[in-house]
């Protein structure tokens, strides 16, 4: 008996562990969605300073994890592991670019929810062709993360009362979350490099594509331009005036978005992909709770019930 106990609690601590590090993540992307939100606000709120303030913030992160890198003299990736750690930076350029612009444009609460519904959907539905169905109280426990996340994130947005500008802001949140989703399952699928690398390579498909795709909002702008060169000057004044509140907040995304991402990575490999993705799709809470202490946003009481339903849901899953 004592012998059968051993050899099962390895098991046990692997789940439990694979739960600590997603909801880790958790609070790291949460921090670091805040970061960003409010970074992209200080870069003007629109795609063009989106981009940049994307650009910056991983330019950062891919220094760092290059210099690390550079210490572990690794190989190079190729076939399969290359590709996809390229196809999720990819997806992340345009999942992350998508969801800051819906933050600063004010709809934070409902873009963060429904981002983060179909981020934890996605990766739940893989897994579980991947790796089996979950047990059903997992699966309740789901469920009620999923009911969780609503609650905690989804509300009205007064900030963007115009229909139509709703409607935009909305499709940003999908666009971002249905990126988000592949971007999960893009690292679970490269984790086989370990937690480091697959890293590296989606921040550099993503700085690559930012910048292409920043390029492409230049042409078209200036294709589109009518203004005068004073104009032009007191824009640029604008940003240089910005650039010391954009490093802070750049700074802030490159340390807790890149920590939230080498967490996940660290959990898909410790255990299933679903438990990792849902656990870690519960940052919206760690958003919130952020915008309450730094912004004197005071949660309601609908948000707090939904962080005891969260709890609930943590429980379920890790049981």
């Amino acid at each position: 008996m004592e012998l059968v106990i051993h050899k099962n609690a390895p098991m046990a601590l692997a789940i439990h562990n694979n739960a600590l590090i997603a909801l880790a993540a958790a609070a790291s992307w949460g921090g670091g969605d805040f970061s960003g939100g409010m970074g992209v606000k200080a870069a003007g709120g629109e795609t063009a300073g989106a981009l940049r303030f994307v650009i910056f913030a991983q330019g950062i992160s891919l220094a760092a994890l290059l210099a690390v890198l550079s210490l572990r003299h690794p190989t190079l990736p190729h076939g399969a592991l290359l590709v996809w750690g390229l196809l999720a930076g990819v997806a992340a350029a345009f999942s992350l670019t998508a969801f800051y612009i819906a933050l600063a444009r004010g709809a934070m609460g409902a873009s963060a929810a429904v981002s983060g519904l179909l981020a934890a959907a996605i990766p739940a539905v893989v897994s579980s062709a991947m790796e089996g169905a979950p047990t059903a109280l997992r699966l309740a426990g789901f469920a009620l993360a999923a009911g969780a996340i609503w609650m905690i994130a989804a509300g009205p947005s007064p900030e963007n009362a115009d229909g139509i500008k709703q409607r935009g802001t909305m499709a940003l949140a999908i666009g971002g979350g249905l990126g988000f989703g592949f971007y999960f399952v893009a690292l679970r699928m490269d984790n086989a490099l370990g937690v480091l690398e697959p890293m590296a390579l989606a921040r550099s498909a993503s700085l690559v594509t930012c910048v292409l795709l920043l390029l492409a909002v230049r042409l078209r702008g200036r294709e589109a331009s009518t203004g005068s060169n004073g104009r032009r000057s007191g824009t640029m004044l604008s940003r240089t005036m910005l650039s010391g509140t954009m490093l802070s907040w750049a700074l802030g995304v490159a340390l807790l978005d890149t920590g939230g991402n080498l967490l996940f990575v660290a959990a898909t490999l410790r255990g299933r992909l679903d438990v990792a993705a849902v656990l870690a799709s519960l940052y919206p809470a760690g958003t919130i709770l952020l915008a309450a202490w730094r912004l004197h946003e005071r949660p309601t009481r609908r948000q707090f019930a939904g962080m005891a339903v969260a709890l609930a849901a943590v429980l379920m899953i890790t049981l």
